[in-house]
């Protein structure tokens, strides 16, 4: 790809979207490009941004916010932005939506005080707090994909689907509608709600997870993967990308299954 051709990725809302190290899958998309000599950009879109810029963007990243913060997100995310956003979404441009960030792309969040905020109904899917008295779900995870295109990519990529890692802290509860598919079932931790087993949604070329941790650099087959949509989507040929060497990621991959006890349980990818 040349200069003109630089991915740009599309962080939403950085200054007030991105909790427990939501920025370190921007920091992770962006290395994994340069590493491989692909010309790449981040772009912020906030409330400073024009609406026609959530719409010129390769690759979306969005983090986790507290209550607050979404309430002021969701005021400006209206109108042009938020049918922009919606459009490209829907159109396949791939991304990365953590915690808050789904919650905003369903159909509704109910905070544990105060008004319902309504979302945009990209995911099919509510979260609803239980209250400010219920405990937090909080704690490292272990997921196997689940969802089916993004399960035979992983597999066509790798020769297996390995196993995700991360850590979640949320007070929501989020339920999958009808046409929803989830991104994974819990091997350990919470995931959506703590009883059905799903964790997260995959939609398009989309991954909504609870997952901070963050997300990428424990699993950057998964940032391998959104790099590939995202040239694919751009040049419209399929893309194989160099490989990098990434022991030290597969080193602590392995030592967080076996802090947890789950080197037996688990074969480790």
């Amino acid at each position: 790809m040349g200069e003109g051709t630089a991915l740009t990725i599309g962080w939403l809302y950085p200054k007030l979207m991105s909790t427990y190290g939501d920025r370190g899958n921007v920091i992770c998309l962006e290395r994994r490009c340069q590493w491989r000599g692909i010309p790449v950009r981040v772009v912020p879109l906030d409330r400073e941004t024009p609406a026609d810029a959530f719409g010129q963007v390769d690759l979306l990243v969005g983090g986790g916010a507290q209550d607050r913060q979404q309430e002021i997100v969701m005021r400006d995310l209206q109108g042009a932005k938020a049918e922009i956003l919606k459009e490209a979404i829907a159109a396949g441009v791939p991304g990365t939506f953590t915690c808050g960030a789904p919650q905003l792309l369903g159909q509704y969040y109910e905070p544990a005080l105060g008004q319902r905020i309504n979302g945009l109904g990209v995911l099919d899917l509510v979260t609803v707090h239980p209250g400010p008295e219920a405990p937090r779900c909080i704690g490292n995870m272990v997921l196997t994909v689940t969802a089916q295109r993004l399960a035979a990519d992983l597999r066509a990529m790798l020769g297996e689907v390995p196993y995700l890692i991360g850590f979640e802290n949320h007070g929501g509860r989020t339920r999958l509608g009808p046409t929803a598919e989830a991104l994974a079932s819990v091997v350990k931790g919470f995931g959506n709600n703590g009883q059905d087993g799903t964790e997260g949604v995959f939609y398009r070329n989309a991954i909504a997870t609870y997952s901070h941790g963050p997300l990428l650099p424990k699993n950057p087959f998964l940032a391998d993967w959104l790099i590939q949509q995202a040239i694919a989507r751009r040049t419209g040929e399929p893309v194989i990308l160099k490989p990098l060497d990434d022991c030290l990621a597969q080193q602590a991959r392995t030592a967080l299954l076996a802090r947890h006890g789950l080197q037996e349980a688990i074969a480790l990818p």
